[in-house]
């Protein structure tokens, strides 16, 4: 048996696997994201470990856990102590508050340099660790000269599990180099910060065994990933030509190629596993169907049989940028935006409008990966919480003019994570072998062609919203 969690965004995801890839039993539990000001979205490391830990007493009652594997959320970081202690909260991806300071960095970096680094302009944003770094030890100095580490949260959770402080090295993409090297200009921007790094070991590395005292106690926990490359493995992706849509509080899109082009506002990873991955992560894509959810007084279960009725001639255009925006934009000071409401525009109608504005990110996401990786997506494979929903798979497809592929298990980073660790102890010779043999499909989602015509339209009209309405929120965020 083979055990993978996910520290997500929203909740703590575990399942145990048999040797066929089956999810013999389920975890999921979900913990609270604070808001204490604007730009400040915080979680407490604690409420992730309490969870860790109930998951594996649930999973593993009367049977032989053979390894474990965790993924997380990336670019949240917890600064800890000595000890491995949490000093602050944590803060998440959505956090933009560090906008400042990463705009103080990025001006000291050259786009050259950038594109020799990461194979693409990308710029330091506030989600950046050295941003991140700069800002506590600016505004917090004491927190600062206490903090021994700056984790993501999987590999906080494996120091709480087996003492022992790792890290791999696609989640610390943004400080490692094309040939996985520490960037050590970019490190030594902010002083400190290399002591406060943890040691970078590959995803299928064994960090540790579980200590004396916890559930699970002895069995191996490899390094394992980032919620991209753990979700990468977990939805089958492992070819040339594949495209990836990951559908939870974000969209996480990608594809396989092993052209490079650099291109502003996506990344191309480092090969990796034989795979050179191109991606690009939103701001928010479940996150927009509970807020329109929380909205219309509804639960976000009852969005979807909602947007089904819509009368489409009365949709109005959604941008979901509600906490800014991420991939391809980068665009802190973005805004959330209905466009084209009319008195005949009803709950049915935002419902779909927001369904539809999130593929339409998905798309601005997966145009910039054509020109990043020279290709288009050959076909996308499909999983997270997002993808459960039949219409939702559909206006994807519709929009992306794509055949989708879902993945029968939705929880594509628990069953990477657990492949990881298969691959970790031997039970697997490589992750591609083991996504070959474990990922189960149950539908493929073709695009309707009259449909693909009108979000054609609707995509333009998204992009053009989008420039005429920045001036606009900028001058609004910063009044």
């Amino acid at each position: 048996m083979l055990i993978g969690i996910d520290v997500g965004t929203t909740a703590v995801k575990a399942a145990l696997f048999d040797e066929r890839g089956h999810a013999v039993r389920r975890f999921g539990e979900t913990y609270t994201t604070s808001r204490p000001a604007p730009g400040h979205v915080e979680q407490d490391p604690k409420q992730w470990m309490d969870l860790v830990l109930k998951a594996l007493i649930e999973l593993s009652r009367d049977v032989s856990v053979k390894a474990i594997g965790l993924c997380s959320q990336v670019n949240t970081h917890v600064f800890v102590d000595e000890r491995g202690h949490a000093l602050r909260p944590a803060m998440t991806w959505q956090d933009t508050r560090c906008a400042a300071d990463a705009a103080t960095l990025d001006s000291k970096i050259n786009s050259d340099d950038k594109i020799h680094w990461w194979g693409a302009p990308l710029p330091i944003d506030a989600s950046h660790m050295v941003a991140r770094m700069a800002f506590v030890a600016r505004t917090d100095p004491e927190t600062w000269a206490r903090t021994r580490y700056v984790l993501a949260p999987k590999d906080f959770c494996i120091a709480a599990l087996t003492d022992e402080v790792v890290a791999d090295p696609m989640t610390n993409f943004g400080i490692l180099d094309q040939s996985l090297d520490l960037i050590e200009s970019i490190i030594a921007l902010v002083p400190g910060a290399k002591e406060r790094l943890p040691r970078i070991t590959p995803f299928t590395t064994i960090a540790g065994r579980i200590r004396s005292g916890l559930p699970c106690a002895g069995v191996p926990v490899v390094t394992s990933a980032m919620d991209a490359w753990s979700g990468l493995f977990g939805a089958g992706v492992s070819q040339e030509g594949q495209g990836l849509y990951l559908s939870g509080t974000s969209e996480i899109l990608g594809i396989i190629s092993h052209e490079r082009h650099p291109t502003p506002g996506v990344i191309a990873f480092a090969t990796c596993e034989g795979l050179t991955l191109h991606a690009g992560p939103t701001q928010s894509g479940g996150a927009s169907a509970h807020w329109v959810a929380k909205l219309l007084g509804h639960d976000v279960s009852d969005i979807f049989a909602l947007a089904e009725r819509a009368d489409i001639s009365h949709v109005p255009l959604f941008l979901p940028h509600l906490e800014g925006e991420r991939a391809p934009l980068w665009d802190a000071d973005a805004k959330g935006s209905f466009t084209g409401l009319t008195s005949a525009t009803g709950p049915a109608e935002l419902a779909r409008a927001v369904l539809e504005g999130v593929a339409y990110s998905a798309r601005l996401v997966f145009d910039r990966l054509r020109e990043s990786g020279g290709r288009s997506a050959d076909l996308i494979h499909h999983s997270g919480g997002g993808s459960r929903s039949d219409l939702w798979c559909q206006i994807r497809s519709d929009v992306l003019g794509k055949a989708i592929k879902r993945t029968a298990m939705s929880d594509a980073g628990v069953l990477g994570a657990a492949l990881m660790a298969g691959v970790g102890v031997g039970l697997f010779n490589s992750l591609s072998e083991a996504t070959k043999d474990f990922v189960i499909f149950d539908k493929v989602f073709e695009p309707n062609a009259a449909m693909s015509a009108r979000h054609q339209a609707r995509y333009d009209a998204y992009q053009l919203a989008y420039e005429q309405l920045k001036p606009l929120n900028r001058q609004f965020t910063h009044s």
